[in-house]
């Protein structure tokens, strides 16, 4: 789960990391206010869960305050990677004398801590380990092994810190580590590390990405407003709405709405849809023994759903019945409709019983399923993809 830039450098400052002074801003008035009380120049940064801002437009640097209004006024119009920027990390403009890269992760193929730096920052990271691994240098850690301040130093020679700012990096360097031990941290990046004019270090950005699955052991991070949230992005107004309902889903980039059974018989549907030639618009769990009540939940998130052209159902039936899949949709027909073109299918565990309850309910109300296909094991589930893809060019 990633942070912003501003969540991270908040926690960093816990831990003796020198940051820049700046405020966050959500309008362009306060961006000028902000500006006004550090001084000129400022740099204005978008705040998205993704990266490539500089090189989408979403990082300016401005030393004339008139400008800034207009100019954060820019930034809040612009998308980066499709994601609206919300809000400006405004901060005084550091007088970079040199870019460092200080970083730590996990290595999972060996389960160990790496810490890694580099004389070369401000780029990524892979780049210059591609291209000149000789300038990537590592400490190796067991995961339960502790950090130590000589080997923070002698990181800081090996990267070609001057020796007056040794002690400085060793520092910021057990600090880092010392918060992505606190914090469960999956990645805990300082690229740029800046060593400025006046010969300060500071930590010019931040990116942190945290193990969620620890998230109950910081109650903190809630009280910041920081929850369990995708790598990239918020979460969809969908993916919102199904979290409420506990509904485990994912909006996708493609047109096929996925409602499947359990999540392995949903990821074997959206690899038959991409096989043949669709591309799946979510990936969707109904979960165990589901009620008819959430899997009529299910299908209004699918159908709600404007990027949605055709829907694809398939459930096979073992702990969960086929009766009550069929239940549920029939319940979702009544009560909500169905706006999109639907074609399904049930096998297994009571799938004769789910298709006599959509023949009846079909000829009860036959208005209900003029966009509804079913069908049951006398289908092949490839058929049954193939016809969704098919659906949803029909609809294009």
């Amino acid at each position: 789960m990633r942070l912003y830039e501003y969540e991270a450098k908040k926690l960093f400052g816990k831990y003796g990391i020198p940051l820049p002074i700046g405020g966050l801003a959500k309008s362009a008035k306060e961006a000028e206010k902000i500006s006004g009380e550090i001084g000129m120049p400022v740099v204005l940064k978008s705040q998205v869960l993704t990266g490539g801002r500089g090189k989408a437009g979403g990082i300016k640097i401005e030393d004339r305050a008139e400008a800034i209004p207009g100019l954060a006024e820019e930034l809040f119009k612009l998308k980066i990677k499709g994601f609206p920027v919300q809000t400006l990390l405004v901060e005084k403009a550091l007088e970079i004398k040199k870019e460092l890269y200080l970083g730590i992760t996990i290595n999972r193929a060996e389960y160990k801590i790496t810490i890694i730096a580099s004389d070369s920052g401000g780029v990524d990271i892979e780049t210059v380990a591609a291209e000149h691994p000789e300038k990537i240098h590592r400490v190796e850690l067991e995961i339960d092994d502790p950090f130590y301040s000589f080997q923070a130093i002698r990181l800081a020679g090996e990267i070609g810190l001057p020796s007056e700012k040794v002690r400085d990096f060793a520092k910021i360097a057990l600090g880092l580590f010392e918060f992505f031990k606190s914090y469960d941290a999956k990645l805990a990046e300082i690229n740029p590390l800046v060593l400025t004019g006046s010969g300060d270090l500071i930590a010019a950005d931040a990116r942190v990405s945290l193990d969620d699955d620890a998230l109950f052991r910081h109650a903190d991070l809630k009280d910041m407003g920081i929850e369990k949230r995708h790598e990239e992005g918020e979460l969809t107004p969908r993916e919102t709405q199904a979290r409420e309902w506990g509904i485990p889903y994912l909006d996708l980039d493609g047109d096929i709405g996925m409602f499947p059974g359990g999540a392995g018989f949903g990821i074997m549907g959206n690899d038959f849809i991409r096989y043949f030639g669709g591309q799946p618009a979510n990936f969707m769990d109904s979960g165990g023994g589901p009620t008819p009540e959430r899997l009529s939940r299910m299908l209004v998130l699918l159908d709600e759903n404007p990027q949605v052209k055709a829907i694809f159902g398939a459930r096979f039936g073992g702990i969960s019945r086929c009766d009550d899949f069929a239940k549920g949709v029939v319940k979702f027909l009544r009560e909500h409709g169905l706006s999109k073109p639907m074609v399904m299918r049930m096998t297994g565990n009571m799938w004769q019983e789910g298709v006599r309850i959509f023949e009846e309910a079909r000829k009860e109300s036959p208005e209900l399923f003029e966009k509804i296909e079913f069908h049951g094991i006398e289908k092949p589930i490839e058929e049954i993809a193939k016809r969704a893809v098919e659906l949803a060019r029909e609809a294009g």
